[in-house]
């Protein structure tokens, strides 16, 4: 008989977890709080890595119908002084695909595939050590059991406290969103500024970047240290409000950088949070975590990546292994543990350089990651 397994989210980690099990034949229910997939924006675009997020769709059979999708040319980044001057111009050589580029939007579809998502399906809470298993309560007042119940419910997880009383907790780095479309064409000078990937722009304790998505739109992220109040006397549903703060907080900046600003359409609120560096917990029957809600940590390319290879390992340790749902999950969550750990302080120390009081710390960390 096979185990009755639920995810919990259908972010790229519960995704990849349910197609990786559906590729053997097993089945898995897929709860989401969401009336349909397109019910939210999905969101930017993820680099997916070689060795981690690629290799998680290599194992769903997804491989080559990402490389179809993706955009290789998205790796190229562009660094700018806060007075324009180009200090680094680095572009992918033909062939690069360490790293390609795909919308949220497409590696979501291509991930749903056949999949049956259970839509609209809010779980409030879940209840391990029931005599019939885990009991997952909904928000419509249903309940149901299953013998493992996987959160990948993301940063501020339902599932989490079934496992561990930790929660997220502010950097003391913000992030206002904004987005430009058709900007080769309404834009066009931005769109060079920008070129194929993304431009970063790093002053004291802030930075302006942004990153191309596909069809010409444009996510432009202003990042700042602030108190996680600093908006009190801010509307933040006002659009011109809030761009004249930004345009104020990085007042003497290069007029074409501020104009990724002044084009931008709404503006979204996202202070970073992040669980410990090491935030692990005392195995519970029944219950684990993927990706966010496991480890959520600054969004500097780990994350998805992680997530991704987490739900695919996961999923094939239950399909494939020899049957003890509960080693498997044991086993799966040592190997999580050391291996988000290690992550979690490579992208906490790069925050720290990325946003900080010497922008030379910024360039110097691009020079690490991405020699010439």
């Amino acid at each position: 008989m096979r185990h009755r397994i639920a995810v919990v989210g259908s972010g790229p980690a519960g995704l990849t977890f349910a197609r990786v099990l559906h590729r053997h034949d097993y089945p898995v229910a897929v709860l989401e709080r969401d009336p349909s997939p397109d019910a939210r924006p999905p969101g930017g675009t993820l680099d997916l890595h070689e060795g981690l997020g690629q290799l998680a769709l290599d194992k769903a059979g997804l491989l080559a119908e990402f490389q179809a999708l993706s955009r290789p040319e998205g790796q190229a980044m562009r660094i700018l002084d806060a007075d324009g001057t180009v200090l680094r111009d680095w572009r992918p050589r033909p062939g690069d695909r360490a790293n390609p580029e795909i919308d949220r939007g497409q590696l979501r579809d291509l991930l749903l595939g056949p999949l049956d998502v259970r839509w609209g399906r809010g779980v409030t809470q879940v209840v391990p050590g029931t005599r019939d298993g885990v009991l997952v309560h909904f928000a419509d007042g249903r309940q149901e059991t299953f013998d493992l119940v996987v959160g990948a419910d993301g940063a501020w997880s339902r599932i989490r406290p079934a496992v561990s009383s930790v929660t997220p907790h502010y950097t003391g780095v913000t992030l206002v969103e904004t987005s430009l479309d058709d900007v080769d064409t309404r834009h066009p000078d931005l769109a060079r500024l920008i070129g194929d990937g993304s431009v970063a722009v790093y002053g004291v304790n802030r930075a302006l970047v942004a990153q191309r998505n596909s069809g010409g739109h444009v996510k432009v992220y202003a990042q700042f240290r602030a108190p996680l109040d600093w908006h009190t006397n801010l509307d933040l549903a006002d659009v011109e409000a809030v761009r004249s703060s930004l345009l104020a907080l990085f007042d003497g900046w290069a007029s074409p950088v501020l104009d990724l600003l002044r084009h931008g359409t709404a503006f979204v609120h996202r202070p970073l949070y992040v669980l410990p560096v090491s935030h692990t917990w005392t195995h519970v029957f029944g219950v684990t975590l993927l990706g966010d809600a496991a480890h959520l940590m600054p969004p500097l390319g780990a994350g998805a990546n992680l997530a991704m290879l987490e739900g695919a390992e996961l999923a094939e340790s239950i399909a494939t292994g020899p049957g003890d749902l509960d080693e498997a999950v044991r086993a799966f969550e040592e190997q999580m543990w050391a291996r988000a750990g290690r992550w979690a302080k490579i992208t906490m120390a790069g925050l720290e350089r990325l946003v900080s009081p010497d922008p030379a710390e910024a360039l110097a960390l691009f020079d690490q990651v991405q020699p010439s």
